[in-house]
């Protein structure tokens, strides 16, 4: 199915948080309160509409325990939106936002976009669409620059850009490359 953006999500925060069973209510529309521990990282995917264009959401699912840390910065590089998590019912998890916003920032993008989200199924699909949202505006004023895609944004096979400097094969009108 083609698609006019691709954007990279990251969720993260405390081990035990939720953000697997988020990832798994937004992709399968299934909320499981309880799931087995993330491992690394897991993937999922979903096609939304944004202001009547195909966006799909490329979403990794971070392992929250201290000891994947280092894998799980690696996966800030190259993200558009980041999905930061905490169980309302554990405080500790709560103060613990300041140190995973930290290392979003240091790790990320600048203009990564980052919301706060708590452990229920409530409104998680305003979660991922919001923070889509967000990202679609960031691109209309010229924000990011959908030709690195380091930013977490790719342009779809065979869609054509708002961006009137691109032509519809991704390449940028006025750039000097001398490209064929």
């Amino acid at each position: 199915m083609s698609y006019a953006y691709l954007f990279k999500y990251i969720i993260i925060g405390d081990t035990g948080v939720g953000k697997s069973c988020l990832l798994l209510q937004f992709t399968d529309k299934r909320f499981q309160p309880v799931h087995d521990l993330t491992i690394g990282v897991e993937f999922g995917a979903r096609m939304i509409t944004i202001d009547n264009k195909q966006i799909k959401l490329q979403i990794w699912d971070t392992a929250g325990q201290e000891a994947f840390r280092s894998i799980t910065r690696s996966y800030y590089r190259g993200a558009a939106g980041a999905l930061l998590v905490y169980d309302i019912t554990r405080r500790d998890t709560f103060n613990h936002l300041t140190t995973w916003l930290e290392d979003a920032r240091q790790h990320s993008n600048s203009n990564m976009v980052i919301m706060l989200i708590a452990k229920t199924a409530a409104n998680v699909e305003d979660a991922f669409i919001n923070t889509a949202k967000e990202i679609y505006e960031k691109i209309q004023e010229g924000v990011f620059d959908i030709n690195n895609e380091a930013n977490g944004i790719k342009i779809g096979p065979q869609s054509s850009p708002t961006n009137p400097n691109l032509p519809t094969d991704g390449r940028n009108k006025n750039s000097s490359s001398g490209c064929c």
